[in-house]
């Protein structure tokens, strides 16, 4: 009997710490909740002082410096700040977990043309990776494929879900597609291509423009008589319904493809990367482009370019009148799949754009209204207004700040957030072995 015990004990014991170890999604919200007399960032470059936000069953019902708190759980906010969840456009959460373990990456497709792969399917809500940026305010992030030319399409998940169904806030948003740049990369100096890379570019092309002009005269017909499951993944594209994200950086394949969008028809279009975006600033403003900066954290692309152009680009942009979004998405050097465990740090790149000239409530606007503007979710999410989803978090200070970056609670439509995550469950496990 006792032995009997004791193995009963033990796998109680080993299921508990199990358990301990996977974060269970949150349970809807069941009562109105208010957050009383703290610092709003609206999201809108707007800061409320000694505020409160009321929101119930999910929705943003009030928000001001009277409150009516009857029937609700009352938070404390006083000392502390509430932000819009931060949103990362341009990554591989979800689709990869250990870059090294192959079963665990479902990033990419064999082949160059895939517009109708998506990340939406291959979502994984029980990622180690999701609870780890949700630490430092990132709440929604939209899962995007990479690889060959047409890299598939991308979906604007939450980060709590059992399964993608739950997570998903849009379903297949943008195509995305890697404009081949008229310029090396490798050396750093902008040095035109020759020969072999510049037909091999020519071909890119070509093969885009057959693509675009299929996929548009297959949009004309309502209900094909055989379905082609590419082109009809690129129907939105000529309606509206989807955005055409355009990856490239430098200013002449910037403007190359857009131009290259607009021609075929393509409604909505923005840039990804946008290193050189500022050159073209007047012509991407009058044709109402987006444009979705990587990071802030790297070194100039461009030999000549002062050390700190990564960090001042974000301001630069903004005084010139682009919508601009802030992320931290591909990179030249580093791997797509390396980029997902890095999104926990997107709000210290903005942290960085604001110290060099973006100013802290704009910076905070670029990656939560901005970005919402960008993937055409402004109506729900991105900034703390009446009628919106409640996904928002509380920090006890600059969200922006990587020593006062302390998020205390965290809402997702109103669900409240376990904040725990791998990494913390590690460090309280060694400090208390080392202590």
């Amino acid at each position: 009997m006792q032995t009997f015990i004791c193995v009963v004990v033990l796998l109680y014991g080993v299921v508990f710490l199990a358990q301990a170890q996977r974060i269970k999604p949150a349970d809807p919200q069941s009562r109105p909740i208010v957050i009383q007399g703290a610092t709003i960032h609206v999201g809108n470059g707007q800061v409320m002082n000694n505020a409160s936000v009321r929101f119930e069953q999910g929705i943003i019902t009030e928000v001001g410096t009277s409150i009516n708190t009857n029937g609700a759980q009352v938070i404390n906010g006083k000392g502390k700040h509430v932000y819009p969840g931060i949103i990362a456009l341009n990554t591989p959460v979800g689709l990869v977990e250990v870059n090294a373990v192959k079963a665990s990456v479902d990033r990419s497709e064999q082949g160059n043309f895939n517009p109708n792969v998506r990340a939406l399917t291959s979502f994984n809500t029980d990622s180690d990776v999701l609870p780890t940026l949700r630490y430092t305010g990132v709440l929604l992030v939209e899962a995007t494929p990479d690889g060959g030319i047409v890299s598939g399409t991308s979906s604007v998940m939450e980060l709590d879900g059992w399964n993608w169904e739950d997570a998903v806030l849009k379903a297949d948003n943008a195509i995305h597609i890697n404009w081949p740049a008229r310029f090396s990369r490798s050396r750093r100096r902008g040095t035109p291509f020759g020969g072999k890379a510049n037909k091999r570019r020519q071909r890119i092309i070509h093969l885009l423009t057959n693509a675009m002009r299929e996929a548009k005269a297959y949009a004309t017909v309502a209900k094909p008589a055989k379905v082609n499951l590419k082109l009809e993944a690129m129907r939105g594209l000529f309606d509206g319904s989807k955005t055409l994200f355009i990856h490239a950086s430098y200013s002449k394949d910037i403007v190359e493809s857009v131009q290259f969008a607009k021609t075929h028809g393509v409604q909505k279009v923005g840039i990804v990367g946008g290193y050189d975006a500022v050159k073209v600033a007047d012509f991407l403003k009058e044709h109402q482009v987006p444009v979705v900066i990587n990071a802030t954290h790297r070194l100039p692309l461009i030999n000549h370019h002062d050390v700190a152009y990564a960090y001042k680009l974000p301001g630069m942009l903004a005084k010139a009148g682009v919508l601009t979004g802030l992320t931290v998405g591909n990179e030249r050097g580093i791997s797509m799949a390396d980029h997902g465990w890095r999104v926990r740090t997107l709000p210290f790149h903005a942290g960085t754009a604001a110290a060099h000239g973006l100013g802290t409530e704009k910076a905070v606007e670029m990656i939560t209204l901005n970005n919402a503007k960008i993937l055409g979710i402004d109506k729900q999410v991105g900034s703390i207004e009446k009628g919106k989803q409640a996904t928002l978090f509380i920090s006890k200070g600059d969200v922006l700040d990587m020593l006062t970056n302390d998020i205390e609670h965290a809402f997702i439509r109103g669900k409240k957030l376990i904040l725990d995550d791998k990494q913390q469950q590690l460090y309280r496990r060694f400090k208390k072995k080392y202590d």
